[in-house]
C-alpha cells in the first residue's frame, strides 16, 4: 500500500469577513498524481498555500513526511521537501538560472578558514537534475530570456535541489503549447514513477482524467468528495463542484444571423499574417481556432488598432474603416477584450465601477472636467445586474473577485461602449466549470440582442459548442473554415495540424 506523505486534517483559515477554508482534511500519497478540483474562490490554491507556509492556517493539523508541521515560509517548507509551482513563476528574472536554483541554500566549501560557494558542486548536480528531467537549459541563461515552459522546468529543478518529494502543480499548463503540456505531463509521469507526490490543481478536466490518479473536490471552502479518477467523469465532478447538476456546457441560442458586417481582404502583416480573408455576418458568433502561435491573437489584435498590418483592407457594413489605433476602431464599433485580463484587461487595484468606465471617462465627465460620479455608479450597477458579477457593490475591488467574475468585469467594460462587433480573445481562459457556462449564457444571449462575436479560443469543445462557424489558422494563415454542421474536433484538428491550403474564405 502505498504511503501517506502528506495529511491535512481539519484546516481552518479565515480571512477578514470570510472563511476560506472551513474543516478541510485531505491525504496524498507517494507515487500518486492528486487533483484538487473546484470553482474559481473555491479554496483550492488557499489550501496549498497554507500547506506551504504562504498562510498560517487558524486551526487544524498538518503531517508531512509522519512529522507534524507548519511552516512559516515557503524557505521552511523547501527544506522539508515540499514546493509548490506557481502558474505565475516565482525565479528571479534577472538572475541566471544556476542562482535560481540554489538561491537560498547554496552549496558550500571552505578555502582555508572561509566558506565559499562551490559553483562546481551546483553545476554538477543540477546538469544531474535536468538530465532526469530530459531538459538542456543553460545553467547561465538569464531567467528574462526563457519560455514560460522553460521556466517551469527551472522551478521543478529547483524543488529536486531540495529533495522534495511533494510538488504542487497550481494551474501549470495555463501558459503552455500542447507540445509543452505533453512534455510536461511526460515529467510528471517520470516523477511519480520515482515515488514523488504530486498535487495536480487545474480547471481543465480532461487533463485530470489524462494525468491524474485521485481528485479531491472542494467547495466554498468544505471537503466534499474525493474519487478515483477511473471511477468518476465530469458530470459527476462539476455536480460535486458546483453542488448540483450543470444543464448544458454550451447553451447557444439560435438566433437570426442578418447580413454581412465586416470583411477582412488581403491582410497581411511579416512575421504574422499571410494574405487573411474572412468575414463575419450580424448577429454571428465567429470562432478561430488553430495551435498557439498560429496568429490569431496577433489577428484581432491587428484589426483593432493595436498593432500595425503592413496591407489589407478592412471594410464594415461595406464601406472601408482605416484603423490607425484602438481609439479608432472603438470610435467604430469595434471592442477587443484580451485574453489576458490581469495585464492587459484590467487594473486590478481598482474598483469595478472605476475599470468599467475607465474607456469612456470623456462620456462621463461633468462641468469642470469632473467624472460624474453618480453616472459611473449607474453604468456599473447596470453591469453588475445583468452580468451576474458576484460583488457587494461596485466599490469592490476587482483584485478581490474570483477569476470568473474579473473576466465578467472585463467583458462588462467592452460592452459597455456598446459595440457593433466583439473580439473576444480566450474568453473563458482560467475560470472554473461553472463560471465558463455562465460566460457562455451571456456570449449568447448578447448575439440574441443583436451584438456580433468573434471568439478567439484554445478549447476546441467551447468552439464547437458556441459558434455559428469556425476558422482555423495555421502559421499566420487561415488553413480552413467550417460551418457548425460540418465542425468537428478532428476534422478541425486535423486542419491545424496538416493542412497546407486555404480554404472557405
Amino acid at each position: 500500500m502505498a504511503k501517506t506523505i502528506l495529511e491535512l486534517k481539519n484546516i481552518v483559515k479565515t480571512f477578514p469577513g470570510v472563511k476560506a477554508l472551513d474543516g478541510i482534511s485531505f491525504q496524498l500519497y507517494s507515487g500518486e498524481v492528486h487533483a484538487i478540483c473546484g470553482e474559481n474562490g473555491a479554496g483550492k490554491s488557499t489550501l496549498m498555500k497554507v500547506v506551504c507556509g504562504v498562510h498560517k492556517a487558524d486551526s487544524g493539523t498538518m503531517i508531512v513526511n509522519g512529522k507534524e508541521e507548519a511552516f512559516g515560509n515557503p524557505l521552511e517548507a523547501y527544506k522539508k521537501g515540499v514546493s509548490i509551482i506557481f502558474q505565475e513563476t516565482s525565479l528571479f528574472e534577472e538572475m541566471k538560472v544556476l542562482d535560481n536554483l540554489y538561491l537560498g541554500h547554496e552549496i558550500m566549501k571552505k578555502i582555508g578558514p572561509i566558506p565559499v560557494i562551490d559553483y562546481a558542486a551546483m553545476k554538477e548536480k543540477a546538469l544531474e537534475i535536468f538530465k532526469k528531467l530530459n531538459t538542456d537549459i543553460p545553467l547561465d541563461a538569464q531567467v528574462k530570456n526563457l519560455g514560460m515552459a522553460q521556466k517551469q522546468m527551472v522551478e521543478i529543478a529547483k524543488a529536486l535541489t531540495f529533495d522534495a518529494n511533494i510538488l504542487i502543480f497550481d494551474e501549470p499548463t495555463a501558459s503552455l503549447t500542447e507540445r509543452e503540456v505533453r512534455a510536461l505531463f511526460q515529467i510528471i509521469q517520470n516523477l511519480k514513477k520515482e515515488g514523488l507526490g504530486i498535487v495536480y490543481i487545474s480547471h481543465r478536466l480532461e487533463e485530470i482524467f489524462e494525468i491524474c490518479d485521485r481528485v479531491t473536490v472542494i467547495r466554498d471552502g468544505q471537503y466534499i468528495s474525493t474519487k478515483d479518477v477511473k471511477k468518476t467523469n465530469k458530470d459527476e465532478l462539476v455536480a460535486d463542484m458546483v453542488g448540483r447538476k450543470m444543464g448544458s456546457y454550451y447553451p447557444k441560442k439560435d438566433t437570426k444571423i442578418g447580413g454581412e458586417l465586416l470583411r477582412v481582404e488581403h491582410y497581411y502583416d511579416e512575421g504574422f499574417l499571410e494574405d487573411i480573408n474572412f468575414y463575419v455576418r450580424k448577429g454571428e458568433i465567429l470562432g478561430f481556432s488553430g495551435l498557439a502561435g498560429a496568429g490569431r491573437t496577433e489577428l484581432m489584435q491587428s484589426i483593432c488598432g493595436l498593432t500595425k498590418k503592413a496591407a489589407g483592407s478592412v471594410f464594415l457594413d461595406g464601406k472601408e474603416i482605416h484603423i490607425r489605433n484602438y481609439n479608432d476602431a472603438m470610435d467604430q464599433g469595434i471592442v477587443y477584450v484580451s485574453e489576458d485580463r490581469g495585464k492587459y484587461g484590467l487594473i486590478v487595484d481598482m474598483s469595478i465601477e472605476n475599470n468599467i468606465s475607465l474607456p469612456q471617462l470623456q462620456k462621463l465627465r461633468k462641468t469642470l472636467d469632473f467624472l460624474d460620479v453618480k453616472k459611473e455608479k449607474t453604468l456599473a450597477g447596470k453591469y453588475i445586474q445583468e452580468m451576474g458579477i458576484k460583488a457587494p457593490d461596485g466599490e469592490f475591488l476587482v483584485t478581490n473577485l474570483s477569476g470568473g467574475n474579473q473576466q465578467k468585469v472585463s467583458v462588462s467594460k467592452a460592452l459597455a461602449l456598446e459595440p457593433k462587433l466583439l473580439l473576444l480573445d480566450e474568453p473563458t481562459r482560467g475560470v472554473d466549470v461553472n463560471a465558463k457556462a455562465e460566460i457562455h449564457k451571456i456570449i449568447s444571449d448578447l448575439t440574441e440582442k443583436g451584438l456580433t462575436i468573434i471568439m478567439v479560443s484554445s478549447e476546441l469543445p467551447e468552439l464547437l459548442g458556441m459558434c455559428d462557424r469556425i476558422y482555423v489558422m495555421k502559421d499566420g494563415r487561415i488553413a480552413g473554415c467550417f460551418d457548425k454542421e460540418d465542425a468537428t474536433q478532428e476534422a478541425v484538428l486535423s486542419v491545424a495540424l496538416e493542412s497546407k491550403k486555404e480554404v472557405g474564405a
